[in-house]
């Protein structure tokens, strides 16, 4: 084991995975905390699956991925927000329109990616990913992305979590609601496109979901609950990374897919949480007793 951790460090390509996935998995984790007590899992849903557009048409032009996914991500959260209004079920409606849409181009530029294109490995890079082959030209950009998404965040901070509480009292406090909702579905949208470019845009929601929902077993505090969100996403990155580099001695030189080993990862610890959780009355109980 210790001959593998050596290897597994000294790796250029481990060490751009882990600063990427470190990226990711911090700004996943804080801002899906917020997506879920918002009730905008399937928005975080639709927007990987928009980002699909983007990555594979940014692949039939012949430029980089990311760019593809940003580009798609940020153009269908503003299009969501502007079609959905003032009410949920008009945003749900939106979402639905847009991403019925979407994945219609998303097959069309596949099938030209392999038709003209010639690559017949387009549809596992968008759709699937891997940490193990990003660009490692592209970690500044990303961590920039990152940040940005993050400073979006803290921006909106005190205004989302007042919305999220309640709307029409926000509104009465003379929050900008319309302007939060939209500056925080242009983050969601940026931390899904990260996360598609990491391990792909039918995974992303994973690292999206998991870790926030994760951690929300434990507190409801939304600043607690996103910070311990970001610890486990980066533990369930970091853990994945090395399975999936470990893998490829224990099959003869055929490794897992890191996007499978970190997805794995983040539903094996979810549902470690939910077992302690259950646990919880039981063993207080029997203290009490």
């Amino acid at each position: 084991m210790s001959a593998v951790l050596s290897a597994f460090f000294v790796s250029p390509t481990v060490q751009t995975a882990l600063v990427v996935g470190t990226v990711v998995a911090v700004v996943s984790g804080i801002v899906g905390v917020f997506t879920i007590t918002r009730g905008e899992s399937f928005a975080g849903h639709a927007l990987a699956d928009l980002g699909a557009v983007g990555g594979s048409g940014a692949f039939l032009l012949g430029v980089s991925q990311l760019w593809g996914f940003v580009l798609a991500g940020v153009v269908s959260a503003v299009a969501m927000e502007a079609i959905g209004t003032r009410r949920l079920e008009g945003r749900d409606v939106a979402t639905g329109v847009v991403f019925g849409a979407g994945m219609g181009l998303t097959a069309l530029f596949l099938t030209l990616d392999t038709l003209i294109g010639g690559s017949s490995n387009a549809a596992i890079s968008v759709l699937f990913g891997s940490l193990f082959s990003v660009d490692s030209r592209l970690v500044p950009v990303i961590v920039a992305l990152g940040a940005a998404t993050l400073a979006i965040v803290a921006a909106v901070w005190r205004w989302v979590s007042l919305e999220t509480l309640d709307r029409d009292l926000a509104a009465a406090r003379g929050v900008p609601t319309r302007g939060a909702s939209t500056l925080f579905l242009i983050a969601l949208a940026l931390s899904v496109q990260l996360s598609s470019l990491s391990i792909g845009a039918i995974l992303s929601t994973a690292l999206l979901i998991g870790p926030a929902a994760t951690a929300l077993l434990f507190t409801r505090r939304l600043g607690t609950a996103a910070a311990l969100a970001a610890v486990i996403a980066v533990g369930q990155v970091g853990v994945g990374c090395l399975v999936s580099f470990a893998s490829y001695d224990w099959f003869g030189g055929n490794s897992w897919p890191v996007s499978f080993t970190i997805v794995a990862a983040v539903f094996l610890t979810y549902m470690g949480a939910r077992a302690v959780d259950a646990l919880r009355p039981l063993v207080h109980r029997t203290a009490v007793a």
